[in-house]
């Protein structure tokens, strides 16, 4: 398979590229889904549940009601249409009541005008929001034990994956050598089977695995040589995620014979369940991701984590949290999921957010406290610092350095563009071998036609001592991060520290009158690059972390709902990788990878609630969320408050102060998770109040999505109940309300809140007792002193005199009118 890590694309785009007038569009009807229909229809008994819980969707009622809705839903296009004008992709009865139908744009025009038919929205792309943190977070010590050690910590909890697969092989999803999973009846899912091998890709460990592509299958855009139509993994993130999360404990991580630690997933027992929606080079489809949900749901996850978000905004819904997408999460927790979502990847510029709605806990990446650094010594003693897991050069010996663009076997190779040192057939080994090559970073590397590895393997097969990659300019945001390599090598990230090297070289290198090198004389050498070094200025928010305001609209309207909600680490993650991925073309072919982005930090976020779902099975998914967020920090390793990679005026990164649009609630902490003290709950009511109070939503449309009409409202979005106050546009005065419940012994707490002087706060009571489940009113009065029209930080601490802290961020802006 590595050497089909490069050239896909064009075979894909191809394929894309045949695709008619039909398109893929999401239609929703009249009626109620599973999830909350209430019985009135003759024949059919009501399948919703009083509270926000799991329904049996074994049961008749329940599967009786989803071939009644199926039915419907295919008489509505059998009398819309002749047969073989269309084609059917999926129903929804679980979640949403509705279908994914690939028709054409005359056809959708048509069902928007038939009776019964509620929304018709042309579907979107979905795109990848693409170790060591067990000990990092204090897993080991201080919440493993709580749950009987690694080995049954996550025990019986399911996490769902929606993303690009599984590796079912790797070590990180064995159960050769741990305690044999029993059934878990509650589990419902199926193991899809191998057709080549007739076995399934399920072990105990991985519990379900299927695969949704009809949607892209539809679209063109799918090719089963490529894309595997299977749960197999063909990209590598798949695997990555679900082994953060839920990988086997204790996994030793080895690549070109060197061990960089060991891996583990933040809840070593909980049992994976794949639902594969993403595919290698177009991402995915909206209605092959929403049929992954449902069938999720109705399968019986505890948790689902999405490393994944849209690619634009749907051309029909105006309001962020009411896309299918969002809704159909709704209805998931409303089922009693637990749903962790990547914030996205268009950080640090504000207002990048990708995960929008109070029902879903959007996740911002870290960067925790390791850090791999090199260094190259020059000849003339000079000590360039830069960036590569390689081994060092022999020590105590210097090695001649040559430059690609010098050593090419003739003038007429100049076309493959040498410099990047991709291929070893256009220079000469005669005088490359024992020596170091010097290689240059070019925009090659940036659309993923070049790579590191690749450079490392022209210069081992050219008997190289050593590659060094020099970067000569940048673009701002270009993040450059380190990869393993067999050789050493070594990147120079800093455009002014390559041109040191550049004219080191060319002082030191004497040529004849037509260019050509007489002699080589720039020497140097390559420290040991293997070894991290942990830093106290950790955790950081990583500069790709998209930050906020939350957005109510896609006019960018702000929202009165803080986003992110929490900070995960989501940068340098080592976890397990499918040896066919080419997700990463520097780790094609590997076992592991070492990858950066909030797609890696929604899954610590994912299992670390399968902790907490173990610990307190019947809490709710905003119980969990409330814990997670209530008990996070704002200040680093060395106790200083939390700060933010930004770009400084020139290409080059610095920090800043972090604020709750970096960081939300603060950096997770897992054993402080397990015991909050006190919750802010809510839930399916409490969300379609949300939905009811945002200014600007049409009623009839969140009557189309949720099924229920606004009976009441919250006053102000930000009276909803999150651990979490966002006021986006205050004049005057506004009191908040917020309830918390009493999850601990009896304690007394005391109120006290702080905020930037542009705006006084205010909360009363001033404290409160609470018994073991009892609940209290409090109530935050936010007032603008000084007009700014820019936001305000500060917080609202209720201390317990047990010793529990529990801690809301205030984000809001003083406005005159």
């Amino acid at each position: 398979m590595r050497g089909m890590c490069f050239g896909l694309v064009i075979v894909l785009l191809l394929g894309i590229l045949n695709v008619g007038k039909a398109e893929i569009y999401i239609i929703t009807v009249e009626g109620e889904p599973v999830i909350s229909y209430k019985g009135g229809i003759d024949g059919f008994e009501a399948t919703a549940s009083e509270s926000d819980e799991k329904i049996d969707t074994t049961s008749e009622l329940v599967t009786s009601y989803a071939r009644h809705l199926e039915k419907k839903h295919d008489m509505l296009l059998a009398l819309l249409f002749d047969r073989g004008t269309y084609k059917k992709i999926y129903s929804y009865h679980h979640l949403i009541n509705g279908f994914a139908a690939h028709i054409s744009h005359e056809q959708a025009e048509i069902l928007r005008q038939a009776p019964g038919v509620k929304s018709v929205e042309r579907d979107w792309k979905v795109r990848r929001l693409t170790t060591h943190t067990p000990q990092f977070l204090g897993l080991p010590t201080g919440v493993w034990p709580t749950g009987g050690g690694f080995d049954r910590a996550g025990e019986d909890i399911v996490i769902g994956f929606v993303d690009s697969g599984i590796y079912p092989h790797h070590p990180s999803f064995s159960s050769h050598n741990t305690e044999p999973y029993g059934p878990l009846p509650k589990y419902r899912g199926k193991c899809e089977v191998d057709p080549n091998t007739k076995k399934d890709y399920c072990n105990g460990k991985i519990i379900g695995a299927q695969h949704f592509a009809e949607a892209a299958k539809a679209a063109g855009a799918f090719n089963p040589t490529i894309d595997y139509d299977s749960p197999i993994d063909g990209d590598g993130h798949g695997s990555h995620t679900a082994a953060i999360a839920a990988g086997n404990n204790g996994i030793p991580v080895r690549m070109h014979g060197f061990e960089f630690g060991r891996a583990s997933g933040m809840a070593p027992r909980a049992r994976i369940a794949v639902y594969k929606a993403l595919y290698r080079l177009f991402g995915g489809f909206v209605a092959d991701v929403v049929a992954a949900i449902e069938q999720a749901v109705r399968d019986g996850v505890d948790i689902l984590n999405l490393s994944v978000g849209p690619n634009s905004p749907p051309a029909t819904t105006k309001t962020t949290f009411l896309n299918p997408f969002d809704a159909t999460l709704l209805s998931a927790v409303k089922a009693g999921v637990f749903v962790a979502q990547a914030a996205g990847n268009g950080g640090p510029f504000p207002k990048t957010l990708l995960s929008y709605s109070p029902w879903i806990v959007s996740v911002a990446a870290a960067v925790d406290d390791r850090r791999y650094k090199n260094h190259l010594t020059l000849g003339n003693g000079k000590i360039l610092p830069g960036i590569g897991l390689s081994p060092s050069t022999h020590p105590n010996r210097t090695f001649t350095m040559v430059a690609a663009n010098d050593v090419l076997l003739d003038s007429s190779v100049t076309k493959y563009s040498p410099a990047d040192c991709q291929r070893p057939e256009v220079l000469n080994k005669n005088l490359v071998e024992g020596n170091i090559l010097l290689c240059g970073y070019s925009f090659n590397f940036v659309v993923g036609t070049a790579s590191i590895k690749k450079v490392a393997e022209t210069a081992k097969a050219l008997g190289a001592a050593g590659f060094v990659l020099a970067v000569e300019n940048a673009s701002p945001g270009t993040k450059f991060d380190p990869v393993p390599v067999s050789i050493p090598g070594i990147l120079i990230t800093d455009a002014s520290q390559s041109m040191e090297l550049v004219d080191y070289y060319n002082i030191t290198t004497s040529r004849d009158w037509t260019g050509r090198v007489k002699s080589f004389k720039s020497t140097g050498s390559i420290g040991n690059g293997l070894r991290p070094i942990l830093h106290k200025s950790a955790p950081q928010v990583a500069i790709f972390s998209a930050r906020g305001p939350n957005i109510k609209d896609y006019s960018f309207q702000d929202a009165d709902l803080l986003k992110p909600d929490i900070l995960a680490p989501g940068s340098l993650i080592w976890a397990a990788w499918a040896p066919n991925g080419t997700d990463e073309a520097n780790f094609c072919g590997e076992g592991f990878a070492l990858i950066s982005g909030t797609s890696m930090a929604a899954p610590h976020i994912a299992g670390i609630a399968a902790l907490i779902k173990q610990h307190h099975p019947h809490w709710s998914p905003a119980a969990i969320k409330s814990a997670l967020m209530t008990t996070s920090s704002t200040i680093d390793r060395a106790e200083r408050p939390l700060q933010a990679q930004q770009y400084s005026g020139s290409e080059t990164m610095k920090l800043v102060p972090a604020t709750p649009f970096d960081y939300g609630s603060g950096h997770v902490n897992p054993r402080a998770a397990l015991d909050p003290g006190l919750i802010f709950n809510a839930g399916y009511q409490d969300y379609l109040g949300f939905l009811c109070t945002v200014p600007g939503i049409d009623p009839h449309e969140i009557k189309n999505f949720t099924h229920s009409p606004c009976n009441y409202t919250l006053g102000h979005p930000s009276n909803f109940n999150s651990p979490s106050i966002a006021v986006a546009h205050l004049v005057g005065t506004r009191t908040v309300t917020r309830t918390v419940i009493n999850v601990a012994e009896e304690e007394t707490y005391v109120i006290t809140a702080r905020m930037a002087p542009e705006i006084a706060i205010e909360t009363n009571p001033p404290a409160m007792t609470l018994r073991h489940g009892a609940s209290r009113k409090f109530t935050v009065t936010l007032t603008v002193r000084s007009v700014t029209g820019a936001y305000s930080f500060g917080e609202v601490l209720l201390k317990g005199s047990r010793g529990h802290k529990v801690r809301i961020p205030v984000v809001a802006a003083g406005y005159d009118r």
